[in-house]
């Protein structure tokens, strides 16, 4: 007993001996220094709740979207005949034209209807001697060009299906977001049914294309044959459609640029309506935001947009906006340039009535308008301003058509158009200043061009352009 209650002392003591050699020469002390300081440190911390499959693109689904939209995209292939040059001595001489030849181009189209609308852009079917869809199963049809506005660059066909057709629903472009995920479908480089996503990039992008434009910018691949294809979101709705790249190739280098679907559809019902499109117009001109005028007097970082001028007659003037007013919204959308105040009003009509909210003296106001039918406008190539006659203007020059010549720029100063009725452009009667804008958008660079005019004596005069 005494033999073991030795051993049991000297185990102890010799457990004692090896747990303080291990703290002495072995075991290091941690130390938490604590020091007053009157500022806080704290921590960013994202309490987002992760997910295996990472954040971001895996978390979205693009092929429902994708399934539905491919169906509706068609391919749309426009003949256009071109004269060749003479093919003989006799053609030569005889000033004979040669024999026409058949050029073909292509683009896409998105079916809107269940019996056969699609739309498109108008720089796919203009000229076009004879358009042919493709639908994704392959099946062929002639198509009929209903209507088309080049200020939008927005065409409505029509065919004529056996059976009911899969459609897009319009979307409402005013809800898209920056940074939200959008699929690109359509026929690039003749391929059928190519699918691309990106996200929405801007909003209200000007293009400076002379049209007064407000495009959704996306870095979604777009190349040439897109052209008139569907922008659609994660859910399948259709939110623009897809008009054009900024590149100095010709082909996709990061930037695409779609017509908001809001504005696409105004344009469509419209043309279904009417015949044409009916533009309600504010009657306000902007400050050129980077003009040294602009700089010198700060307005260049002014957000929203600045009255220069107010046009006589129409909805600003009759609700009293003002030069030097800054229009910070329109009903309910945010104006901070001006294609956001030229985009929302693109799909507005004639009687429309929106509410502006201005600044005027630090303060804001909020003014109703009745949006109005312009009565003058300028006219592409030549740039002349002209308007509507009046019943006394229509007696004066003897005539029920043609618009009166307002404004001329320098260059043409010389040639004594101011105040005279442009009555007829290579022959083909103008009504309307709509007339105008469509004639003079057909205007050759290259070729001969005659205009019709009479003054106010009645006489006709013809100018020839080259």
């Amino acid at each position: 007993m005494k033999k073991v209650s030795s051993l049991l002392l000297v185990a102890i003591f010799a457990g004692a001996i090896t747990l303080g050699s291990y703290k002495l020469f072995f075991e290091h002390q941690n130390f938490a220094i604590v020091a007053s300081d009157s500022e806080a440190k704290t921590f960013n911390t994202n309490f987002t709740p992760t997910s295996p499959k990472g954040a971001g693109i895996n978390e979205v689904d693009f092929t429902l979207a994708a399934e539905n939209t491919v169906n509706a995209v068609v391919h749309v292939k426009n003949m256009t005949l071109s004269s060749g040059g003479p093919t003989s001595l006799r053609d030569l001489f005889y000033g004979q034209g040669g024999s026409q030849r058949a050029q073909i181009g292509t683009g896409s189209g998105v079916i809107i209807s269940s019996d056969g609308y699609i739309v498109t852009n108008n720089h796919v079917i203009a000229g076009a001697a004879k358009l042919q869809v493709t639908l994704n199963n392959n099946r062929n049809y002639d198509a009929e060009v209903i209507g088309s506005d080049a200020n939008t660059d927005i065409a409505l066909l029509k065919i004529d299906a056996e059976d009911k057709l899969p459609y897009l629903a319009f979307g409402d472009s005013d809800n898209t977001k920056i940074g939200e995920w959008v699929l690109a479908v359509g026929n690039p480089f003749n391929l059928t049914s190519t699918v691309t996503a990106g996200i929405v990039s801007a909003k209200a992008r000007d293009l400076n294309m002379g049209r007064n434009q407000s495009f959704i910018q996306t870095d979604a691949a777009v190349n040439p044959g897109n052209s008139g294809g569907a922008l659609v979101n994660t859910n399948g709705d259709l939110v623009g459609i897809n008009t054009a790249i900024s590149s100095q190739t010709g082909s996709y280098v990061g930037y695409s640029f779609a017509v908001p679907s809001n504005i696409a559809k105004k344009i469509v019902d419209d043309i279904l309506e009417y015949g044409n499109v009916k533009k309600g117009y504010l009657g306000i001109s902007a400050v050129n935001t980077k003009s040294r005028e602009a700089f010198e007097n700060g307005i260049n970082e002014t957000s929203g947009v600045y009255v220069g001028s107010v046009e006589n007659g129409l909805g600003a003037d009759e609700a009293g906006i003002v030069p030097g007013d800054i229009i910070k919204k329109v009903d309910n959308i945010k104006i901070r340039k001006f294609p956001d105040l030229t985009g929302y009003l693109s799909t507005k009509r004639p009687g429309d009535e929106v509410s502006v909210t201005i600044e005027r003296d630090g303060k804001n106001k909020i003014l109703p308008v009745v949006l109005k039918e312009r009565k003058s406008l300028t006219v592409p190539v030549m740039g002349l301003e002209v308007k509507n006659l009046t019943e006394k203007e229509r007696r004066l020059f003897n005539t029920q058509k043609g618009v009166r010549v307002v404004d001329v720029p320098e260059r043409y100063k010389g040639y004594g158009l101011e105040g005279k009725v442009i009555i007829e452009i290579d022959g083909e009667d103008i009504n309307t200043i709509e007339d105008a804008d469509k004639l003079f958008r057909r205007l050759s660079g290259n070729g001969r061009n005659s205009i019709t005019l009479l003054d106010e004596n009645g006489e006709r005069e013809r100018l020839i352009f080259q």
